[in-house]
């Protein structure tokens, strides 16, 4: 038999051990991204053809966070292009508009804005307040917004993507399943088809720009969350994301001599592991990318230029499986959670900047 004392510290133990589990469960999701990686998974693909030039663990189910703006802007540009809404439609801001946290352009209800000065917003300062207002202006309502976001996943493929925000905010419960959810692979579609489709690289590859000018006293000054913007050349987009259970993401893509590249990494534990391992990602993708034939584009019988494309991509190979080896230091292994104040010692990454040729 137990002595009440002893009863009491059972007791005791037990709503410890119960407080403990309950807070394990309710802690923010952290990603781990494995030893020596900077990033749970990558892919790089050519814009052009689809190509996968590189993967590694390309397939991880993983949050976007804010590069969920990609296919909130997928999905305005259909509403765009069919009419229902347009560039200067007004945009009256309301209560719950406002109320969206995390990074914002601080929208105050009643202030009236078009759409593409949201578009703006929601694309260079990755406003979260900007994204829902543009979803409820949309359709309606966040909800039902996403609800299109989704049919347009499916319409694209992305078998291994669900939406359920219009920001990629982590839902309020913090539990990785409730929120949006995606991999490297169905996010370099979706890049593909916003460069094929869409002129998304009109607003993501501005670094600086003011919000409300002529509609408030003092506008924001908005400054680019891809800070490879001006320093890799021929960098112009896509989009950056970051919380504490997705880790550090981004989409990105260059052109260079006509050749364009998607880059896509996901739950790297620093922006700058993050930075350093896009940007060394871009080198060797187009180290990667398969020589294009010399097609003469001039003289009789010449065919035409898309005819001439076609022959190319027809043409060129699948791209080899084995990269050339970047020089990194070994000692180096990414942080384990997404601390953005995180001290760990950052990979040490070289690769070359090409800068454009100048035209006479």
């Amino acid at each position: 038999m137990f002595s009440l004392r002893q009863l009491a510290l059972v007791t005791v133990l037990l709503a410890a051990a119960a407080s403990l589990s309950a807070a394990r469960k309710s802690a923010p999701h952290k990603p781990a991204a494995p030893t020596g990686a900077a990033y749970l998974g990558a892919i790089v693909t050519d814009a052009e053809t689809g190509h996968v030039l590189f993967e590694d663990n390309a397939d991880v189910v993983s949050p976007p966070a804010s590069m969920t703006k990609l296919m909130t802007f997928a999905v305005l540009h259909d509403q765009l292009a069919s009419g229902a809404l347009k560039l200067d439609t007004p945009v009256t801001v309301t209560a719950a508009d406002s109320k969206i946290g995390g990074t914002q352009v601080w929208l105050k209800e009643k202030e009236v804005f078009p759409v593409e000065e949201l578009l703006y917003a929601m694309m260079i300062q990755s406003a979260n307040d900007a994204a829902y207002a543009l979803a409820r202006t949309a359709a309606g309502s966040a909800e039902a917004f996403v609800e299109l976001m989704n049919a347009k996943a499916r319409a694209l493929g992305l078998a291994h993507t669900e939406f359920r925000t219009p920001h990629g905010l982590p839902p309020a419960n913090r539990h990785r399943a409730d929120g949006d959810l995606t991999t490297p692979r169905d996010f370099a579609v979706l890049c593909r088809y916003l460069l094929r489709e869409t002129d998304v690289t009109k607003y993501t590859s501005i670094r600086t720009r003011p919000f409300g000018a002529g509609v408030r006293a003092a506008p924001v000054e908005m400054r680019n969350h891809n800070h490879l913007l001006g320093k890799v050349a021929g960098l112009d987009g896509l989009k950056t994301g970051f919380t504490n259970g997705a880790g550090f993401c981004l989409a990105a893509t260059v052109e260079r001599h006509g050749r364009r590249l998607i880059v896509v990494t996901m739950g790297s534990a620093a922006s700058k592991t993050r930075d350093f391992k896009v940007a060394e990602l871009i080198e060797r993708g187009f180290a990667a990318l398969p020589a294009m034939p010399t097609i003469t584009t001039a003289g009789p019988g010449v065919a035409p230029a898309s005819v001439q494309n076609a022959a190319r991509r027809a043409l060129a190979p699948v791209a080899p499986d084995l990269i050339p080896t970047v020089k990194t230091d070994k000692s180096a292994a990414a942080p384990a959670a997404a601390d953005p104040a995180s001290t760990a010692k950052e990979p040490v990454v070289t690769f070359r900047v090409i800068l454009p040729e100048k035209k006479s």
